[in-house]
């Protein structure tokens, strides 16, 4: 084999130099290294302080970092079956080593020593936080238990890790086993040419002679839900969908959802904790499921007599446009946009060509230039794990380079649905010289076609400005501890920076920057804007509501006892029955493709995207009162919110930016439903 690039320090990942088989004995030395690290501070025969114990822990295991970043990366982005082997070898080994440290009595006792005898006057706010984070990293994951326990916690721990990556495995799987392939052309009456343009590609890519191939890939599923007049085909289609790990073959997750539950909760009383929630929710801004249950509740009660408002009338216009007597899952997006069209003259074909996705590329950067005086600059010279990849350096005001930037946006086989943000390097200073990140997002947006660029939907341009969001919390990054850096917050302040960056898709003094016709140039027309503004609260009800039920049944899988569920769709059923809008559908569960709770970091935690709705609302409310690209404004937010990472409470640095506690009218106030 050859020489092994991962196994000396580099700056940027070698990806082209890098073989699956390097990762296996790679991450075997760097965990090596690192133990070796925990070693020199167990066996310090000084007395624990925070310098030699606590910063010396930061700061261990960083090439193992590196390298496992870099893997599970590509795992999500580009895996193959060797690669989803190498995790099954590799997901044991890290979990054994996270609870060797964890579970080590002597580096524990060291810990505590600091914890309780610092002096707090002496340490920083970062530094009073990284000592709590990391006297509590022990408390609550098993440094207090027997030594019995502590093997039982072990055994769950490795078991629930190989679970998780079964699940997203077959998640995978039967998003790329499904194909529909189209051959009459009248099964496509109602799709725009550019969606069967792009349908006649793949179809082309896939070896088809004929026809039209559409899957379950965001850029295709969705256009034709949207879209296609066959109702038949879209039943086919969203029960394909739907149906994901929920066939009782080999790709079905509906045991592993089932173990994974029970091994948390296990895991949780284990550990002196009611639930799984409670667990999680201890070391967030809401604290208990409690709290959770309550904002849900309170904010269900809001949602839910406007959703079924909308739904009666979505239902009267499908029956009166095409005689629907009851309106079904696979029928929504279809009359959704059949009815935003007649109320609003607006379509996502008529604003495509606005978007071109290298223009919308260049607006978000030119926003982010405003803001925070960024600049991007495209390089050729950094190595990348497909030819998809672009890659940016990212320089602040005095032309300092700041960050390395990936953007990798279309879909292919080895790259799981949806959009994401992640790093190859955290941000962090370290023996007098500071590291500065490698930030990148991942999104499956719709590819060019021989006759047209990547056009997006806007639903595609506010995903890429938030999903950029998150970057910009990762690039302005700026603390002395990497646990602490970046998006390393808690879980319901994460989604602040992005869903904040998704106001500017609907402002017109942004939209002018980017949205130019990809063929004449033109500027978006103000009519256009403001149809978008005039229908960006459309069906608003329905769509909380359906936010709502996934946060509500992620709290039902992990805020009670599992043990007793036999039938999972009985189960999510039960669940959901306050958010049930539309007829069950036999053959679907959401559960056994809910990748964000059982194969992500989600679980007990869905319900920040709403919990973060309402920060963004009252922070985008601070910039709308001075102007949406005040610099005064943009640097509060900079100071207080992006650069600081976890280093303080959420609350603390929110109140800095705002000068108090948010308040939920202006989420109320956008959604229409006051």
């Amino acid at each position: 084999m050859s020489k092994n690039p991962l196994l000396s320090p580099f700056e940027e990942a070698p990806f082209s130099k890098i073989k699956s088989a390097h990762f296996k004995p790679a991450i075997e030395s760097a965990i090596a290294e690192a133990r070796s690290e925990i070693e020199e501070i167990t066996t310090n025969s000084e007395e624990a302080t925070f310098e030699n114990t606590i910063e010396a822990l930061e700061f261990t295991g960083r090439h193992l970092q590196r390298v496992s970043s870099i893997f599970f990366n590509l795992n999500a982005a580009e895996t193959n079956p060797d690669i989803q082997q190498i995790a099954q070898e590799i997901s044991p080994l890290l979990t054994e080593f996270q609870n060797d440290i964890t579970l080590n009595l002597a580096l524990f006792d060291r810990v505590k020593h600091v914890y309780e005898n610092q002096d707090q006057s002496a340490l920083s706010e970062e530094q009073k936080t990284l000592l709590d984070k990391k006297f509590k990293h022990f408390s609550r994951n098993g440094a207090m238990l027997s030594e019995d326990e502590k093997l039982k916690l072990r055994k769950i721990d490795e078991r629930l890790a190989k679970l998780k990556l079964q699940f997203g495995e077959h998640v995978l799987a039967e998003n790329n086993a499904f194909e529909l392939w189209i051959q009459n052309e009248n099964d496509l009456d109602g799709l725009p040419p550019s969606i069967k343009e792009a349908a006649a590609l793949l179809a082309k890519e896939k070896g088809k002679e004929k026809g039209w191939v559409f899957t379950l890939d965001y850029p295709s599923f969705m256009p034709f839900m949207k879209y296609a007049k066959n109702r038949e085909i879209r039943r086919e289609f969203y029960l394909a969908y739907g149906s994901r790990g929920f066939h009782n073959d080999d790709k079905d997750n509906q045991e592993i959802v089932l173990e994974i539950a029970r091994l948390r909760h296990e895991r949780a009383i284990l550990l002196g904790y009611e639930s799984h929630a409670a667990f999680v929710l201890e070391e967030r801004m809401a604290e208990s499921p409690k709290n959770v249950l309550k904002f849900l509740d309170e904010l269900l009660e809001k949602a839910l007599p406007a959703a079924k408002k909308e739904l009666t009338e979505l239902e009267a216009f499908a029956k009166q446009k095409d005689g629907l007597s009851e309106l079904q899952k696979w029928d929504t997006s279809y009359y959704s946009e059949q009815l935003r069209n007649k109320k609003f003259d607006l379509d996502d074909e008529r604003l495509k060509p606005y978007f071109q996705l290298e223009k919308v590329i260049s607006g978000v950067f030119e926003v982010a230039s405003r803001l925070f005086g960024l600049r991007f600059v495209e390089t050729k010279d950094v190595d990348t794990y497909h030819a998809d990849v672009k890659t940016f350096r990212v320089f602040d005001q005095a032309q300092k380079e700041v960050a390395l930037f990936y953007a990798d946006f279309h879909p292919r086989p080895g790259k799981r649905n949806g959009a994401w943000m992640t790093s190859y390097k955290g941000q962090y200073k370290y023996d007098g010289k500071e590291e500065r990140p490698h930030i990148s997002i991942v999104c499956n947006f719709t590819k060019p076609t021989e006759n047209n660029p990547a056009l997006l939907t806007f639903n595609e341009v506010t995903t890429l400005f938030h999903e950029f969001g998150h970057a910009l919390h990762g690039m302005l990054a700026d603390t002395t501890y990497i646990s602490l850096s970046g998006t390393s917050v808690y879980w319901d302040f994460v989604e602040l920076p992005s869903q904040i960056l998704e106001n500017w898709c609907y402002e017109e003094e942004a939209l002018e920057l980017f949205a130019k016709h990809y063929q004449s140039g033109e500027i978006i027309p103000i009519e256009l804007i403001r149809k978008i503004k005039e229908s960006s609260n459309f069906l608003e009800g329905m769509a909380t509501v359906r936010q709502l039920s996934y946060a509500i049944l992620d709290m039902a899988w992990h805020h009670a006892d599992p043990s007793e569920i036999k039938d999972i769709k009985a189960f999510e059923t039960k669940a959901s029955h306050r958010t049930q809008l539309f007829p069950e559908t036999e053959g679907t569960c959401m559960s056994t493709a809910f990748a964000h709770i059982f194969q992500g970091g989600y679980s007990s935690g869905y319900y920040s995207y709403k919990w973060a709705e309402v920060l963004d609302a009252d922070a985008f409310a601070h910039f709308k009162e001075e102007g949406i690209f005040d610099r005064k404004i943009a640097q509060l937010f900079q100071q207080h919110i992006l650069s600081k990472g976890g280093t303080e409470e959420p609350m603390v640095l929110y109140k800095r930016f705002r000068g108090r506690k948010p308040k939920i009218d202006a989420l109320l106030e956008r959604a229409g439903l006051v």
